[in-house]
């Protein structure tokens, strides 16, 4: 082994190409494929400076730039393994992070450093704020590393789940995880060095620092780099870009504004979502506001991207499209496999699947099976044409009366009454029934009532799926990336039926 696997591959289109502009924006008027990457091999010497070996963690939570994204690049050349976190981490948060997976190295922002330094142990210990200011950058010299050879099983970062069920789990992804996913999707989606990626995601989680980046990188791509979601940046970006990966959230908000029109994205040629997700009239808005079909595609944190819409051929709204090639993925339950359109949990194996759970062997062996299958915790189902659809979490699964509950069903009913703006399903603790159906609705008619929801329900479904309460909030909660947080309103509705 003489190669770095994950920062060979990445870094091969700048080696070729030198000059050609790696990143636009209002950070940077342009910075090339070669100064990005020994911006990269700089940061490694500071890092092994600091006493990085391989195998050692990094811990970053600091504001979106691109010297934040080389410090990723960095970390890989160094032999280490990132640990990127949340901004809104609390110190509490960061204090389990921290002590799990024991870094060497935390780099965080310098006005947080005061609290974060004693969390951090015995790690060294660098701050970087969103200009690039800071002690990390300070210690830069005009020393380079050569990459430290690592193989494609080597790890390449840990990326902890959210936590919705008990504690945090870190997943282990290897350099191979992160590259042949890069490369399928860069070869599914065709992008090229001819392509202009408006990039306005965080880069703590895995679409925009792992997605978003590295297709680029494979590619060749230019990143149209932009610190975080604005409606008027991405505006203003979209005559000279062709593409856009966001959340469905970026959709919502840019249909607001009348700017969006056929011609301002006259040049763009995909608009992805994910992360969340999308409502099927947020589809046929986007359509009809600007000419193109939006594709929807399904990751997770263990696995990266599983499936995607096509590129050429039907996008179907509601749908994450079908498994990309070289992942396999099937419908279980029990163990064994669902006939064709009916639910079950999702599985998926192929080179893109995590190493397992840091530190967690036994819940690695839980979800991960022997012959390399995923078991993802997702529900789903597969239509007759192969497309798949996500009917929710497992955990999410409303048992009421002994009847199973699946709360997409609902919602999608929901959706689509006049005067709601979305919703959400969940179950709440019932003295009777183990759990009632209890639906959170959004309404963008003030004159919407409770009555009318639950008259719609009992139109179309079973009386077991019907909601036994409506509650009107102004806005659903959401995580950084947009997902609903459906434990957060378990958690407030928990004694709904016990008052």
């Amino acid at each position: 082994m003489s190669e770095n696997h994950l920062f060979s591959r990445l870094t091969a289109f700048a080696a070729a190409h030198p000059d050609k502009v790696f990143a636009t924006g209002p950070e940077t008027s342009g910075q090339s494929y070669g100064d990005t990457v020994q911006n990269a091999l700089r940061l490694a010497a500071v890092l092994c400076a600091a006493g990085l070996t391989p195998g050692d963690r990094v811990a970053v939570q600091v504001e979106k730039s691109l010297t934040a994204l080389e410090l990723s690049l960095a970390t890989v050349a160094a032999g280490g393994f990132s640990l990127p976190l949340n901004t809104a981490y609390t110190a509490s948060e960061l204090s389990y992070f921290l002590t799990d997976a024991a870094p060497a190295i935390v780099v965080c922002d310098p006005a947080r450093a005061g609290e974060i330094t004693p969390l951090a142990k015995s790690a060294h210990v660098f701050t970087l704020d969103k200009a690039a200011q800071g002690t990390l950058t300070a210690a830069l010299t005009d020393a380079r590393i050569a990459p430290v050879a690592r193989g494609p099983d080597d790890l390449a970062a840990i990326l902890y789940t959210s936590g919705t069920t008990g504690r945090s789990k870190g997943a282990m992804l290897s350099h191979d995880n992160l590259y042949s996913n890069a490369a399928a999707l860069t070869d599914h989606w065709r992008f090229t060095s001819d392509d202009v990626l408006i990039h306005a995601l965080p880069i703590f989680h895995t679409h925009g620092l792992f997605v978003a980046t590295n297709i680029a990188l494979v590619s060749g791509a230019t990143l149209h780099f932009l610190q975080n979601f604005s409606p008027d940046q991405i505006i203003d970006a979209l005559p000279e870009a062709t593409s856009l990966m966001g959340v469905p959230t970026f959709y919502t908000r840019l249909l607001q504004d009348a700017r969006l029109t056929p011609a301002l994205c006259a040049n763009m040629r995909l608009f992805v979502s994910g992360s969340a997700p999308m409502l099927v009239d947020t589809h046929t808005q986007w359509q009809a506001r600007t000419g193109h079909t939006i594709l929807e595609r399904y990751g997770m944190t263990e696995t990266n991207m599983n499936t995607s819409n096509p590129l050429e051929g039907a996008r179907r709204p509601g749908t994450v499209g079908l498994p990309l090639p070289g992942v396999e993925l099937r419908i279980m339950d029990n163990a064994h496999e669902v006939p064709q359109g009916e639910i079950g949990t999702i599985e998926v194996r192929g080179p893109n699947v995590f190493k397992g759970y840091w530190q967690m062997p036994e819940k690695t062996a839980e979800e991960l099976r022997p012959d390399g299958w995923f078991i993802t915790g997702d529900l789903g189902q597969i239509d007759a044409d192969g497309y798949v659809s996500i009917v929710g979490r497992g955990k999410d699964l409303i048992i009421t009366g002994g009847f199973n509950v699946y709360p997409k069903e609902l919602e999608s009913l929901i959706d689509e009454i006049d005067g709601v703006l979305e919703s959400a399903v969940i179950g709440a603790p019932h003295p009777d029934f183990g759990e009632a159906v209890v639906a959170i609705v959004v309404a963008s008619d003030p004159a919407l009532t409770a009555d009318a929801v639950k008259a719609v329900a009992a139109e179309k479904l079973a009386k077991f799926k019907q909601p036994k309460q409506i509650v009107f909030l102004p806005e659903l909660p959401r995580n950084t990336m947009g997902k609903v947080q459906k434990k957060a309103l378990r958690d407030s509705y928990a004694t709904l039926f016990s008052q």
